[in-house]
């Protein structure tokens, strides 16, 4: 009795019709051919597929090819666009046409009819989808596993929420200069009066002013100079200095720090809590991934993990993600969580959409185009690791030039700020000439000058300054901090 009463339920529900309002796209389109200025208070966000009778959604198209190029759409020019004897719900065309001017709406309701023509479309590309997941769960292929129909769906859903977006458009200067000036005034407030979120790396954020709101940040750098490890100490840097507050309307709001999401997608999780645990209790992390570390050393990690549960540092390490996964679980991580920084390590190993497949320099500019549209929708900063090209090893100077990103020049182009980890320390260690030679003395003192020492290059910053930032590096605890005031590199700004 109840498997049939649960098919009768499954036929009534493939039975249902799809949730439209004809009543209101025929009176929006009344509207538009009374008066012409009513298409530009709806076609910000309403596209001819938004529009559920097929009739509709070509009058729609027509009206709007007409009042874009400057003539005027009403039910006599629009009428010519239709054969004498056409029909349209089993009127003639210019019966039908002059209906809907008799029907118009008023122009001050059009925007709100609009509105929920789109909604009503949204919900019927939801349903669809949803009808596409279960019948694709019932049939699938042997060779599609479960997660990659989940990535599907998560890139459906993602490109559903970027068609025809009914949000955005043009504010008025007065609101960006009030939220100019809160920013300045948080600034001000703040310790170390940043108007971005601090790296808690005093030399990278004089230069830097913190990681600001919306920013793509490349972090770029060869092999081993150590540009995973920088940005894990920021990452938890970040995490650590979280604190936030609960706002009249209840929502919480950071007020230092931040939540932080990291996509590791070359290194697993366990691997990043090593480096940060290593870092933070001041234990070689290879002493403690081959366990030897004495009943202290382990007490002492041990009171470190403990402080380490409470910050909000969030670990994905999921391998080889496509740039649309990436934006829908920052999205989710942002509703569910909160999110003040998202972290990619790195470019290189995420991966485009099948449009661009086979295109590797496609592939990179379709995926650095959409985290720099990311960190604009989530008003986040983001910090990119980068590859560099081979031709830095053929150089004197290794120091890296933004001509040595990798693979596209969309990089360079799509980045708020590009920034290079440099250690001079490492290339010196691989020339040491024979000892006991005037070279070897010659060597011994650049390798003195350099110990522990490593640069970050800032080569590009469209809000600030280039120049480096010197900074104090612990291999064996694969840690980055400032240097002591009198052991600073000489600085170079331009």
């Amino acid at each position: 009795m109840k498997g049939k009463l649960q098919s009768v339920e499954a036929e009534d529900i493939s039975q249902r019709i799809a949730p439209h309002n004809a009543e209101a796209e025929r009176q929006l389109l009344g509207a538009i051919l009374v008066n012409n200025e009513t298409f530009y208070r709806v076609s910000d966000f309403l596209e001819p597929f938004h529009f559920f009778v097929p009739q509709h959604q070509e009058i729609y198209e027509k009206v709007g090819q007409l009042i874009r190029a400057g003539k005027t759409a009403s039910p006599i020019t629009l009428k010519t666009f239709y054969p004498a004897d056409a029909k349209i719900a089993d009127l003639s065309a210019t019966q039908f046409l002059l209906r809907l001017a008799a029907d118009a709406a008023s122009i001050i309701n059009a925007e709100d009819y609009g509105r929920t023509i789109y909604d009503l479309a949204m919900r019927r590309n939801l349903i669809r989808i949803g009808e596409d997941m279960v019948n694709i769960a019932y049939d699938a292929p042997i060779d599609v596993p479960p997660a990659q129909q989940i990535d599907d769906a998560e890139r459906r859903l993602f490109e559903l929420a970027e068609t025809g977006r009914s949000e955005g458009g043009f504010i008025a200067f007065g609101e960006a200069l009030t939220e100019t000036i809160e920013m300045a005034q948080a600034a001000y407030h703040r310790e170390g009066a940043l108007s971005g979120i601090s790296t808690g790396l005093m030399a990278l954020d004089k230069l830097m002013g913190g990681l600001q709101h919306s920013d793509l940040i490349v972090l770029a750098g060869r092999p081993a100079m150590g540009k995973t490890s920088l940005v894990t100490n920021i990452a938890y840097n970040v995490a650590q200095a979280y604190q936030a507050e609960e706002q009249q309307d209840g929502t919480i709001k950071t007020v230092n720090g931040g939540v932080v999401g990291f996509f590791s997608l070359e290194m697993s999780a366990e691997q990043l809590a090593t480096r940060i645990i290593s870092e933070q209790a001041e234990i070689s992390s290879s002493k403690i991934r081959r366990g030897e570390i004495s009943e202290a050393e382990f007490e002492k990690l041990a009171a470190c993990a403990q402080i380490m549960q409470t910050v909000p540092l969030h670990v994905d390490q999921t391998g080889g993600i496509s740039i649309a996964s990436l934006v829908a679980r920052a999205r989710r991580l942002k509703r569910q969580r909160g999110l003040d920084l998202i972290i990619v390590d790195y470019i290189q190993l995420l991966s485009g959409t099948s449009k661009t497949a086979g295109n590797r320099v496609q592939e990179i500019t379709e995926i650095t185009t959409g985290l720099k549209a990311l960190a604009k929708e989530l008003n986040v900063p983001i910090i990119a690791l980068s590859q560099l090209s081979r031709q830095v090893e053929n150089r004197d100077d290794k120091r890296p030039q933004l001509s040595d990103l990798r693979e596209s020049g969309s990089i360079e182009q799509d980045a708020d700020v590009v920034m290079f980890v440099y250690r001079e320390e490492y290339y010196l260690s691989k020339t040491e000439p024979e000892e006991g030679t005037p070279e070897y003395e010659v060597w011994r003192d650049k390798v003195e000058r350099v110990k522990g020492k490593a640069e970050v290059i800032v080569a590009k910053q469209r809000h600030g300054p280039t120049g480096t930032a010197a900074l104090h590096f612990e291999g064996q605890y694969t840690r980055f901090s400032d240097l002591a005031e009198d052991d600073y590199l000489p600085e170079r700004m331009e």
